[in-house]
């Protein structure tokens, strides 16, 4: 054997190593900011930021933010819808300057750490401060996707195309493991709370604030094992090459409108991933929603208690894990796409039986909570991994900002039909089963992608099965 083979080898193996150390760096936001989706948007916010708005809500029921009528029970769908008007002004913004510069932990860095502080700042929401309340979530779910966004970006990079599946599955199981842990810390705490000499309320305000600091906390793994890359040489569409050395942070902050613009327009070159992020903008639409308002449909209209919820999500943590990892497998079987459909006809079939589940029964809110769990994980981690393959190298953020407004709960759509349809009938039966026309549209349009054609049409390599 040659020394020019044996050098190969070594350098071949030393860059195995280093991908598989991103990786599992990478892994890690998964594991910080889940926490924040899991105590606060699934479990905590929801209930809670309502009972602040109808402590100060008028007879009627109604608060009045900026002179606004909005229904208490209202409010926290609204917010939600607010936040991601917000982030959809700011992350294709973010996303353009990340490819532009190269520089994608810095801005990593700065979007996490404003959703964290925000977050662990929901410890002072408390008597009628609803509109407290209301803001800090703006502010975290605002920057919970601009860093999703650029850390999902760092996918293509840290992973070759055969392992993505495995690489996106593994950081979702993180998330799930991560939020099942501290959500048994909260269960402890809201249970006992009077054992450690605090109100229920301030239980609640604990576990809000918890997630802020476990989310900042550890980000700092990402940070310390990812790396920035030079950012690759743009043509066509996407404008002349633009470096991070030729263009720096600066220059990339005042041309991140123009590049915006610019990617709006390579995007419909690419009409098979513009096929795709519709369809998923829509059916995860519905996925969010159903996290985000859970907790509200299980206390309000099914009259469970708190510490019922909490052990329903637990629940629905403790499978994700095993879920993500087995739609993982089952996807280099029969392909991504057949399995992430399929995953959507559960989510169907969760809706329907959602509608007819009968008040004050928690077993059979732990069974719907069970079969959640066994496709959300995946359905999510394979959607991610599938629209990497078809996102042409070196637009890498621009792209997942699009792909990100989508995801986390913070889509706007869903919120909002569900806020209206609470609104207008006062049953958020209605409003769940309203939710319905999410998953069918998705999955009708997922299914008429050609997925192998996308990923040759974006310039990327075709896995094996897809």
């Amino acid at each position: 054997m040659s020394a020019e083979t044996v050098g190969a080898g070594r350098a071949a193996a030393e860059g195995a190593g280093a991908r598989r150390r991103e990786q599992r760096g990478w892994y890690f936001y998964d594991f910080a900011n889940s926490v924040y989706s899991t105590s606060v948007i699934t479990v905590f916010l929801g209930p809670y930021l309502t009972s602040v708005a109808r402590h100060a809500a008028d007879a009627h029921g109604f608060v009045h933010p900026l002179g606004i009528p909005v229904r208490a029970g209202s409010l926290y769908a609204y917010t939600i819808s607010v936040s991601i008007v917000l982030a959809v002004l700011l992350m294709p913004f973010t996303g353009a300057v990340a490819d532009r510069t190269g520089r994608k932990k810095p801005l990593l860095a700065a979007s996490a750490y404003v959703g964290a502080a925000a977050t662990a700042g929901m410890f002072f929401l408390d008597g009628d401060r609803y509109l407290l309340g209301a803001g800090l979530l703006i502010v975290a779910n605002v920057a919970l996707p601009v860093s999703s966004a650029i850390y999902n970006a760092y996918l293509p990079e840290i992973a070759e195309p055969d392992e993505r599946d495995r690489v996106s599955s593994r950081g979702w199981a993180f998330g799930y493991t991560s939020g099942a842990f501290v959500l048994v810390l909260n269960l402890i705490l809201y249970s006992g709370h009077d054992s450690f000499g605090v109100s229920q309320g301030t239980a609640v305000r604990i576990c809000l604030a918890s997630a802020g600091v476990w989310w900042g906390v550890f980000t700092v793994v990402p940070l310390r094992r990812l790396r920035d890359r030079r950012a690759a040489a743009r043509g066509g569409a996407g404008g002349p090459g633009t470096g991070a050395a030729a263009g720096g942070t600066a220059a990339g902050a005042v041309g991140g409108w123009r590049q915006l613009a610019a990617t709006l327009r390579d995007m419909r070159r690419h009409p098979l991933t513009l096929a795709f992020l519709l369809a998923y903008l829509i059916y995860n639409d519905g996925i969010q929603t159903v996290i985000s308002q859970a907790s509200v449909f299980g206390s309000d209209e099914l009259g469970l208690g708190q510490t019922t919820l909490i052990v329903a999500v637990l629940l629905v943590q403790v499978l994700a894990v095993a879920g993500a990892l087995a739609m993982g497998r089952l996807a280099r079987t029969y392909g991504t796409k057949r399995t992430i459909l399929a995953s959507l006809g559960v989510w169907i079939l969760i809706l329907v039986v959602g509608y007819f589940l009968p008040a004050k029964a928690p077993a059979w809110f732990f069974g719907l909570a069970a079969a959640i769990g066994l496709v959300l994980g995946g359905s999510q981690a394979l959607s991610r991994s599938l629209f990497s393959h078809m996102v042409p190298a070196g637009k890498e953020a621009e792209y997942f900002s699009a792909y990100e407004l989508s995801d986390r709960g913070l889509s706007w759509l869903g919120p909002l039909a569900f806020g209206l349809a609470y609104q207008l009938t006062g049953s958020y039966r209605v409003a769940i089963v309203s939710l319905l026309v999410f998953f069918v549209a998705g999955s009708l349009l997922l299914s008429r992608v050609r997925v192998r054609q996308a990923v040759t049409e974006a310039g990327n390599a075709v896995p094996g099965r897809i």
